[in-house]
């Protein structure tokens, strides 16, 4: 055993990737590159998908079972835990091959940050396994260049304002714990649409782009506080092309959640309980004939679960 407390031989990790929620999104400024940047609360949730990386000799390899269809999660090379094992062995030089399974619980494509959680672990297990651990700082500038959201998800932060593209994170007091409600539409929204539409919507207005204003700290100490700053941009321009979002928020609301949003560019729509939880919770059975949504029961974090080293 090092000093350090890590097992010197040890070449398989285990971690838990927890979904997250978007809490406010605000779509900022386009750059020349291309990238928005963005304005965004990150709430990681208790639900969290299962994940083993395996360090090997030359071999690379993943493996994804659970809720969902393999086939959701497309080719290999493009799957973000792939490619998060694939870009820190580029940027480190180690490790030379690795062997990653998934156990999915976290629905695909749905704006819960699943395949981001799960690149997010794969940085945090590497780390913990590297003889040369590069810290929390470059891992997070490693996640950048996979996509907003993981940053925040490479991090043992519960709750973070994040800005820029993703990679600036000031960490947060998480607010009291509650169950959250989340509602899973019939349908993904692939989130280069959900920018083009948003675009579009925002020309036709005049407005480019939309400049945030500044957050006082203590509007971030309650779910009273936090309901009143809640707002996605992708919301309406995804809710007119969906209608079936603005009658599940709608369905949310009258049940008494003081939270009720879509995360990230979609589709899930999430609902923080009342404290007591004492709610009758609707059917979600759309009348516009469309199949029932998804509906599953998770909490907010109260931590972010540690990399456990070993089989």
């Amino acid at each position: 055993m090092s000093a350090d407390g890590r097992g010197e031989a040890s070449r398989v990790a285990r971690v838990a990737a927890q979904a997250k929620v978007n809490l406010r999104l605000r779509i900022l400024a386009r750059e020349a590159s291309g990238y928005h940047q963005i304005e965004t609360l990150f709430l990681r949730l208790a639900l969290a998908d299962d994940v083993v990386v395996r360090i090997t000799d030359g071999a690379r390899a993943l493996d994804a079972s659970g809720s969902v269809d393999s086939r959701q999660l497309g080719p290999v090379e493009r799957n973000l835990a792939w490619r998060a094992a694939s870009t820190y062995a580029a940027e480190t030089g180690w490790p030379a091959g690795f062997a990653i399974e998934l156990t999915k619980r976290i629905p695909v494509g749905g704006g819960l940050g699943g395949g981001s959680a799960d690149a997010g672990a794969v940085l945090r297990a590497l780390d913990a396994l590297s003889p040369a651990p590069v810290g929390a700082a470059a891992l997070r500038t490693i996640g950048g260049a996979l996509g907003a959201d993981v940053p925040f998800l490479t991090t043992t932060a519960v709750f973070a304002l994040a800005w820029g593209r993703g990679e600036r994170l000031l960490e947060l007091s998480a607010p009291p714990q509650r169950e959250l409600l989340l509602v899973v539409p019939p349908f993904g929204v692939n989130t280069a649409d959900a920018y083009g539409w948003l675009a579009a919507s925002r020309a036709s207005s005049g407005a480019s782009s939309f400049i945030a204003d500044p957050i006082e700290s203590a509007s971030l100490s309650s779910w009273d506080s936090l309901a009143a700053l809640a707002v996605n941009d992708f919301e309406p321009v995804v809710a007119a092309r969906h209608p079936m979002i603005t009658w599940i928020v709608e369905r949310l609301r009258e049940v008494g959640s003081p939270l009720a949003a879509m995360s990230g560019s979609g589709s899930t729509v999430f609902g923080v309980l009342p404290a007591d939880g004492r709610v009758e919770l609707p059917k979600f059975d759309f009348a516009g004939g469309a199949p029932a949504p998804r509906v599953l029961l998770t909490r907010s974090a109260e931590c972010v679960e540690p990399v456990v080293l070993g089989e």
